[in-house]
């Protein structure tokens, strides 16, 4: 063979691998959630809030797409996680209402809640993306057990985060110098600033020490700020710009708190930018369920948050329960400028990520959300074969499930109200669930009404009987695939 036609042979070859590489590159993005706690709807500047400066989560939803229409798993804390985490509702695996803290050997409960957690035969977000060839990092709240850092119930590593720097719930005593963070299994002590820039510097410390270089291997960063749960702290100099425009030293501290996370926010991006990936990086941010109640506990004296024109707020089936802010960002390959009003959930991050990690699902797995991809990078909106379903049983309103479909939301009672609240299901609260019927139907059309103040029930609509089935198709479909935790 002549060295002509060598020559070409091995630039066939080399453009193959080139070729094969970049499309490699193109379908595996390093992929970055960040995921806030008790965030209202209209907390950022960029969702409409008139005081609180967002500049960075402002620039992330220029650079990409800003959703009207993003919805959490649940309206509060541990299912929210437990949804993101498995891609399905957080019913199907047993985590119903927040997981308090418990531990080994302590007396039982009655209702169970001593055990919950989030199981290790659950397929998770962080394991698939693993063995898709993803190192894999977890910075912040957990809350996915209730015996954390202990061998009795699974951790974070269970999950597939190769590394991991968390707590169990709520930063403590405070956002500021918090002393409850474990990293791989030791506890840290005391650490000085606050939660959320202490979560930052812990990714990016990890994405600097990485044992390969960052563009050798995709990673999976799940980044959970404590902000601005309750107890609030914030520093001193922000609270101090923002109390000329508050209502009071309290609510100074809350934006500021807002006002905090965005700068770390900010000071991710940046060790993106040094890193030269912030262009091979999906980033999604979010909250984990609406703003808490001002007041409604002893602490909650700074729950300043807002959801905009939604009703409701945390632990609410009506749509400030759940319906969160909500950005994704990919520059060179999301356009900018985008205002996406199709209605997508944190159930949809796992099948989203999957698919451009080029990975595959387990055989059996069914995922209560759906792939994003083509929404992301066309335009296109996904094609819901189900719609998006809640039942929260402990909710504040009567009504304690829920449905999203298309531009319609219902709401229903289960036994005309009359069931009782609960925060975990034995077999017994099991049964009672599975057994009641829904009631009190309420009906809007949240893309008119997302304020949810014009019920249509009864008043002619041509889809209301259809709408009304499918909500009890679907509520029974889920009460039937949910499991319940036996008395010890």
């Amino acid at each position: 063979m002549s060295s002509r036609g060598r020559t070409l042979i091995a630039w066939a070859l080399f453009s193959t691998v080139v070729s094969c590489a970049a499309a490699q590159e193109s379908r595996s993005p390093n992929i970055m959630v960040i995921l806030c706690d008790d965030l209202g709807y209209g907390d950022l500047s960029c969702y409409g809030h008139p005081i609180i400066r967002t500049p960075n989560l402002d620039r992330l939803a220029s650079e990409g797409i800003r959703f009207t229409d993003f919805y959490s798993a649940a309206p509060v804390c541990s299912p929210s996680r437990v949804g993101l985490m498995t891609g399905r509702s957080p019913n199907r695996a047993g985590v119903y209402d927040w997981i308090p803290p418990a531990t080994p050997g302590q007396n039982p409960r009655p209702d169970a809640r001593h055990l919950v957690h989030l199981s290790r035969q659950e397929v998770t977000l962080p394991a698939l993306l693993k063995a898709a060839g993803y190192d894999t990092c977890l910075s912040g709240k957990w809350h996915c057990n209730s015996q954390f850092n202990a061998q009795t119930q699974p951790q974070p590593d269970a999950a597939g985060f190769d590394h991991w720097f968390a707590t169990q719930n709520n930063a403590a005593p405070s956002h500021q110098n918090p002393q409850n963070f474990v990293r791989n299994g030791q506890q840290v002590g005391v650490l000085e600033g606050f939660s959320c820039q202490i979560v930052v510097d812990e990714v990016i410390h990890w994405l600097d020490d990485r044992e390969t270089t960052p563009k050798s291997r995709p990673f999976f960063a799940y980044v959970a700020f404590h902000e601005p749960h309750e107890p609030v702290a914030s520093p001193a100099a922000l609270t101090e710009e923002y109390r000329r425009q508050s209502f009071s030293d309290d609510q100074a501290e809350y934006f500021a708190n807002v006002a905090n996370l965005d700068a770390a926010t900010g000071r991710l991006l940046q060790a993106l930018d040094r890193l030269q990936i912030r262009e091979q990086t999906l980033v999604i941010f979010s909250s984990d369920n609406g703003p808490e109640t001002l007041n409604r506990y002893r602490s909650a004296n700074r729950s300043w948050g807002v959801t905009g024109q939604l009703r409701g707020m945390k632990l609410h089936t009506h749509d400030g329960g759940f319906h969160v802010a909500g950005i994704a960002s990919w520059p060179g390959t999301i356009a900018g400028n985008r205002v996406e009003a199709t209605p997508v959930s944190a159930l949809d991050l796992l099948p989203t990520a999957v698919e451009l990690a080029g990975g595959t699902l387990p055989s059996g797995y069914s995922s209560d959300g759906v792939s994003l991809v083509s929404l992301l990078l066309n335009g296109q909106p996904p094609q819901r074969s189900r719609p998006l379903v809640w039942a929260y049983y402990n909710a504040i309103n009567d009504a304690r499930v829920a449905m999203r479909h298309g531009a319609w939301k219902v709401l229903a009672r289960l036994n005309g109200g009359q069931l009782p609240r609960f925060e975990n299901l034995t077999a017994e609260r099991l049964g009672m669930v599975q057994q009641a019927s829904l009631s009190d139907f309420e009906i809007y059309d949240v893309s008119r009404d997302p304020g949810e103040t014009q019920d249509l029930t009864g008043r002619g609509l041509e889809q209301e009987q259809d709408l009304v089935e499918l909500l009890q198709v679907e509520y029974a479909r889920l009460a039937s695939e949910s499991p319940s935790w036996p008395r010890e």
